[in-house]
């Protein structure tokens, strides 16, 4: 045991492990446990002496930019990634980063949270309300503040790593509750087995750019990406981009193949063959700002879903596009009927009044209610995709064509937060070519300014919705059928509007795929 005299910023604490003999280093002094790097057996710090109390498993492969040594700033404060822990439930992992702010002496916990990240402070509160207390959904009041139950997700602590504040007991059952508010934060309460009071924190979301990190992994895609699975259903290759993806598509037979944490190939389900391709090719990048007027990103598409809901026997499908961008994470461009949309998930809560959605001192009216069934995926997705997966939907208009939407699982109540597009954006973003602009027509007029460009794309808009309703007034719609295919959204919406009398149909204008949302309130 020894203390480091040369470390410039702090004193250091270190000891060889009482397993394997390797040092241990203690950069924190209100550290007390530790995973030894080299045996991984998890150290508890007594007094001069560590003491071993188990053995962590190992990590499973993840894609986060942070590791261990990352370094950063939050409003002028330094801190130092000391460590994290593992979570693992039913559909995936977590991970929670130790920060270490070293002004300060405190510890905070950096978590990842669909992509993104939120920065949150341990609390200390003497009224907090018992697990049978929470239902999904329902309203909370702690230390007078309003929270909404957003998830409840059962899950164990499955590894460990590098500094923690606490020792941490490997295997044990945790009950994860993560509760949002309308002041945008997100509280987790964490209910240990055996343990008399949960752990509770509250944070904020937080973007990478702004904590201007250091020493971070340069790819973000490991363990996964680089190397084929073979598809369980026809044995074709099939190769992951992403590292945090759950579920994959087979490029040859379409089935939805479910992966492990490491990768492998667990389960399966088939899917009809036909619909055609994408109208916006899987792997292509555009720049998109996810609000009006706000800086332009670069998101890639790396997964496509058709979706659909029903109304008095009628079926109207709609399009989402699964967004990346490593820094904001994921988002949803929607394609519908009533135009095209930019939506991603919020971290808080909006207030509802009535049949009015009060988020940021904006006002949303409730549109619409449907059930939104999946029907077809092609691409990569962060969630397990289950069979005909469905999600409860209310659509909220605002200002501005600013819109809200509201999804509820099984075990979540998601909300997002987006914009309408106008066709030419999202067509200038992505590259124009004839499938997009046949696509565009059909679902969202563009509009028209007064030069002689505008004057142009309107009778070529003109010509081709005139020809798409003269194919929709055919019998079968068979000349459709023909050009797009049988699954194709082309051809249902021509279905839909023969059934209907008014010749017109109804698709839900935004909101994203909620029904991926679910799986704990940090993953």
């Amino acid at each position: 045991m020894a203390e480091d005299a040369q470390a410039p910023a702090q004193r250091r604490w270190r000891s060889p492990c009482p397993n394997c003999g390797a040092p241990v280093e203690f950069a924190s002094p209100a550290s007390s446990s530790a995973v030894c790097s080299f045996c991984r057996s998890t150290l508890l710090r007594k007094d001069d002496e560590l003491l071993r109390t188990g053995e962590s498993s190992e990590l499973f492969a993840d894609y986060s930019p942070l590791q261990i040594g990352t370094q950063g700033a939050l409003q002028g404060e330094p801190f130092t990634i000391l460590g994290r822990v593992q979570l693992a439930y039913e559909g995936g992992s977590w991970n929670e980063w130790h920060a270490f702010f070293e002004a300060s002496g405190k510890s905070a916990w950096l978590a990842e949270d669909n992509g993104r990240f939120v920065l949150s402070w341990p609390q200390s509160d003497d009224a907090l309300p018992g697990r049978d207390e929470l239902i999904l959904d329902s309203q909370q009041l702690i230390a007078g503040r309003a929270w909404r139950v957003a998830s409840l997700q059962a899950c164990t602590l499955h590894a460990a790593e590098g500094e923690l504040p606490e020792a941490p007991r490997l295997g044990e059952a945790v009950l994860v509750a993560e509760l949002r508010s309308a002041q945008d934060e997100v509280g987790s309460l964490e209910y240990v087995e055996g343990a008399p009071v949960p752990r509770w924190s509250v944070g904020r979301a937080v973007e990478l750019a702004a904590l201007k990190l250091s020493n971070v992994r340069e790819e973000s895609v490991a363990g996964v990406g680089g190397r084929s699975i073979e598809c369980p259903n026809c044995g074709s290759p099939i190769q992951p981009q992403l590292d945090q993806s759950q579920s994959v598509s087979c490029g040859q037979c379409q089935a939805v193949v479910q992966l492990g944490q490491t990768g492998q190939a667990l389960s399966f389900h088939k899917q009809q063959l036909g619909g055609g391709d994408p109208p916006i090719a899987l792997g292509r990048s555009g720049q998109l700002a996810l609000e009006l007027g706000g800086a332009r990103l670069p998101w890639q598409i790396v997964g496509f879903l058709q979706r659909q809901t029903s109304e008095d026997g009628e079926t109207f499908p709609w399009r989402e596009y699964l967004l990346f961008n490593r820094e904001q994470g994921f988002a949803f461009l929607v394609d519908s009927s009533e135009g095209w949309s930019l939506v991603r998930t919020l971290t808080g809560s909006p207030q509802m009044v009535g049949s009015t959605a009060r988020w940021q001192g904006k006002n949303f009216r409730l549109k619409e209610r449907y059930t939104a069934t999946t029907t077809r995926v092609l691409g990569e997705f962060y969630w397990r995709v289950q069979r005909n997966e469905q999600g409860e939907v209310a659509d909220f208009e605002g200002p501005g064509g600013e819109i809200l939407g509201r999804e509820q699982s099984r075990n979540e109540v998601t909300w997002s937060q987006g914009r309408k597009l106008d066709a030419t954006e999202v067509m200038a973003a992505f590259g124009m070519n004839s499938a997009m602009r046949r696509a565009a027509a059909d679902v969202n007029p563009v509009n028209l300014g007064d030069s002689l460009k505008g004057i142009l794309i309107f009778l070529l808009v003109a010509m081709l919705l005139v020809g798409f309703v003269k194919a929709c007034s055919d019998d079968d719609c068979d000349p459709v059928r023909r050009g797009f295919g049988e699954q194709s959204l082309e051809y249902q919406q021509c279905l839909a509007g023969q059934r209907s009398s008014s010749g017109s149909f109804r698709v839900p204008s935004g909101g994203g795929s909620g029904g991926g949302w679910g799986g704990g309130g940090h993953k």
